[in-house]
């Protein structure tokens, strides 16, 4: 109970954050995103609507009083473009939160991050609780932290290929030296990914393609919840050596 995650002082319920977007329709949504248990639900301001409210809205399922709506800049391929819709979302009262992307390409959907650095110094020094999705390189991590970012999003792999984390020891020094929290944000493909991510020491992990691309989102998304809760309890239990030969669990010293 004791073991919370805080970003500037918010503090989060659940450490399992999910987005909106491949979903059939907004109830499924909504239904996905309350199996998780997750309070943070995270948005892509230029693809679905949050602002105007004479249209469909996604907030007419998902009631912002009992989720924090995390804005993000998908799709932005330009420091301009993630400025504008961080500054729309703001401005339309969503979040001082803002999910940070700049991207660098748009077969792999790496993030640029030059241009990440550029745009998360300038909205930090706005006042933008800003949490960059960046590549799983310790030295921008770092970087971006210099820059004000208030958590780093490394991701796991490609933006929902599903390959899980496929550099962990890029993840592990990442984490020795962050003085932020980090959360694992894209490639994750199901339950046990979570885990692994959690396990690791991550104190969150986002994700929407493995919940909304699964056959079942429902039961998905409770799959997830319970897979952060299980990786996040066996990191702080700690967990035993790896050795090549066997040790047996009933000790033979001292039986005659």
């Amino acid at each position: 109970m004791e073991d919370k995650l805080i970003i500037k002082g918010i503090e989060f319920k659940s450490r399992l954050w999910v987005g909106t977007g491949k979903y059939k329709d907004f109830e499924e949504t909504r239904k996905a995103i309350e199996a998780s248990g997750a309070d943070v639900v995270t948005v892509a301001v230029r693809r679905v609507n949050i602002i105007d409210s004479k249209s469909e809205n996604l907030l007419d399922y998902i009631n912002p009083k009992n989720y924090k709506i995390l804005p993000n800049t998908a799709g932005c391929y330009t420091v301009e473009d993630a400025l504008r819709y961080s500054r729309l979302a703001r401005e339309a009262g969503i979040s001082d939160l803002i999910k940070l992307e700049v991207i660098g390409d748009e077969k792999t959907l790496f993030p640029d991050v030059c241009g990440l650095l550029k745009a998360t110094e300038i909205l930090a020094k706005e006042g933008f609780i800003v949490l960059p999705y960046t590549n799983d390189d310790p030295i921008m991590a770092k970087r971006l932290v210099d820059a004000g970012a208030a958590a780093v999003m490394p991701l796991a792999a490609p933006i929902g290929s599903g390959l899980g984390i496929r550099n962990p020891y890029n993840m592990k020094i990442i984490l020795e030296q962050a003085t932020v929290p980090v959360i694992v944000d894209a490639g994750v493909g199901t339950a046990s990914d979570v885990a692994i991510a959690m396990e690791l020491g991550c104190d969150g992990v986002l994700l929407n393609t493995a919940i909304a691309g699964a056959k079942d989102p429902i039961a998905m998304a409770e799959a997830m919840k319970h897979a952060v809760i299980a990786g996040r309890l066996a990191y702080k239990a700690g967990r035993i050596p790896k050795k090549l030969y066997a040790t047996a669990s009933s000790p033979v010293e001292g039986m005659i």
